[in-house]
């Protein structure tokens, strides 16, 4: 074993949540970039939300499948497809509770930022659980 085998940076790319962490950031820049640009653009919160968390859907996919989970992703055929519709249904759920929470607190009255900002950290969680041990075995 090299000093750059046991380097923290290597450690830290085999720790699957720690890449699954820098994967989620990446597509939270994604997501939190459209966000701000479409709220600026008068479009309604709630819509902006999932419109910017949809981007980041797909930046997640690619992340994930090929940086975070690569050695669980299947080769092809109907698992591949399997694990991309399930990865998305993982996304759509965690774009419900987004876009639950940035309505809720919208509506009443509180600043979409901080509601988003809230909704980062519940559909963290969730998509976290329902990818591990649902989409990729």
């Amino acid at each position: 074993m090299t000093v750059l085998d046991i380097s923290p940076l290597n450690r830290i790319r085999q720790i699957v949540l720690a890449r699954y962490i820098l994967a989620s950031v990446g597509a939270l820049a994604v997501d939190m970039g459209t966000f701000q640009a479409l709220l600026s653009t008068g479009i309604r919160p709630v819509g902006a939300s999932a419109v910017g968390y949809s981007i980041g859907i797909a930046v997640h996919w690619i992340l994930s499948s090929r940086k975070v989970f690569a050695d669980q992703v299947a080769a092809g055929g109907m698992e591949r497809t399997r694990q991309k519709v399930m990865f998305v249904v993982s996304a759509l759920i965690g774009l419900g509770v987004t876009a639950m929470i940035v309505g809720g607190a919208s509506a009443a009255g509180l600043d979409p930022r901080v509601a988003k900002l809230c909704a980062i950290g519940v559909s963290f969680t969730v998509t976290w659980l329902l990818r591990k041990r649902v989409v990729f075995l």
